[in-house]
């Protein structure tokens, strides 16, 4: 039987390690993570577009902790599940079946990501 964490203890599980990277102070951690923010934000790319590439080069370089963040960001965006599949697609077509695994993984967190905007 597959144990699969939920998309709630993902996030408990983020808050809880970013504390203890950013309780570190140390300079070059914090000048990484800012960046990391940035490149998000709003530039010759909208944010929203930005978050679905997230997703896709997540998506490509098998990161489920990657993955499930950047859904999480592309559904608070208004992506439809149409729009984020079709993006998914891409990654699987970019990565080939080796994404697979993956793309399961983000369907299940897909799912519960939008029952709760649903509630």
């Amino acid at each position: 039987m597959m144990t699969r964490r939920t998309i709630e203890e993902f996030q408990a599980q983020r808050v809880a390690g970013n504390e203890k990277i950013f309780a570190q102070d140390h300079l070059g951690i914090k000048r990484f993570m800012r960046l990391d923010g940035a490149t998000y934000e709003d530039g010759a790319l909208p944010a929203k577009s930005k978050e679905m590439l997230g997703l896709v080069a997540s998506m490509v370089l098998r990161c489920n902790d990657c993955v499930d963040y950047h859904l999480e960001q592309c559904v608070e965006a208004s992506y439809t599940r149409e729009e984020i599949v079709d993006g998914m697609n891409v990654a699987l077509v970019v990565g080939g079946s080796i994404v697979i695994p993956h793309l399961r993984h983000a369907m299940f967190t897909l799912d519960d990501l939008l029952a709760d905007t649903k509630g």
